[in-house]
Parts: structure tokens; C-alpha cells; sequence
């Protein structure tokens, strides 16, 4: 953000378009992780493979439902959640989508959350890392089964 641009949003087409690819792939993963457990079911094989698709739909699904909390607000509403969690003078919004964060920078030079719910960066970073393991366990085992 450029010292011009103190009060810089998220870009709204990019927001828009996160929160479209967020939910059409949510519903995907979320009906091919059904009809994977049906399939494990009546097989009687692992549930690993639609454990996986559960653990990137839950990821997914999270930052989407932070990027939701960014799409409702107006600048009304912004300021409005800035003068509820800041004491003083707000300089200026600090946005970012990698982490997911909607700051109110102070007149001290301090940066606080204002949007974003406290439980959704970490969350998603530990439903993220539960995913990876998930696939890697998955790839690992698709490997250890084409070779023997």
C-alpha cells in the first residue's frame, strides 16, 4: 500500500472472483468426498483418499467464509468495526489475502484485526497442514501399492 492510498481496500474483483472459485470448489470437493465415502463404504476399502478431499474442502471452505466477511462490509461498516477494536485516531486500513487480514493501522504506528475472526488464519493453516499430510499419506501409499 502506497502512502497515497492510507485507507486501500481488497481489490473487489478479486475478492468476488476468490469467493466464486471458493464456493463452486467447496461444493465440488464436498460431493466428490461424499460419493468417495459411499464408494470406500460399500467396497470396504480405505477411507483415506475421501478423507483428504474432506481435509481441502474444510481448508478451502474456511477462507471462504473469511473472504464472506470481507464481501459484507461497505466503508461504513469498515470504520465502523475499525472504531470498535481501536482507542484513538485510525491512519488507515492495512488489507491482505495471504494471510487473510482487514487491519485499522493507529496513529501510534500499531496494526489491528478488525474483520477477520481470530480463530480463521489459524484454523485454515492447520486444516491446510492436516490436508498436505493427508495427501502426501495418500501418494505414499498409491506409490508403496504400484510397486510391490
Amino acid at each position: 500500500m502506497s502512502g497515497d492510498e492510507p485507507y486501500a481496500e481488497h481489490d473487489g474483483a478479486l475478492l468476488l472472483l476468490l469467493i466464486l472459485a471458493g464456493l463452486v470448489t467447496v461444493v465440488w470437493l464436498t460431493v466428490r468426498a461424499i460419493t468417495g465415502l459411499v464408494r470406500a463404504r460399500r467396497n470396504g476399502t480405505a477411507l483415506l483418499g475421501p478423507a483428504t478431499v474432506l481435509a481441502w474442502d474444510a481448508t478451502v471452505g474456511m477462507y471462504t467464509w473469511g473472504l464472506l466477511h470481507l464481501f459484507l462490509l461497505d466503508d461504513h461498516a469498515q470504520s465502523r468495526a475499525c472504531e470498535q477494536v481501536v482507542e484513538g485516531r485510525i491512519t488507515g486500513y492495512e488489507p491482505t489475502f495471504v494471510p487473510l487480514h482487514f487491519g485499522c493501522r493507529t496513529g501510534d504506528g500499531r496494526v489491528v484485526e478488525a474483520v477477520i475472526p481470530s480463530y480463521l488464519n489459524p484454523a485454515t493453516v492447520l486444516l491446510g497442514i492436516c490436508a498436505l499430510v493427508l495427501t502426501w499419506l495418500v501418494i505414499a501409499h498409491h506409490k508403496k501399492g504400484t510397486h510391490t
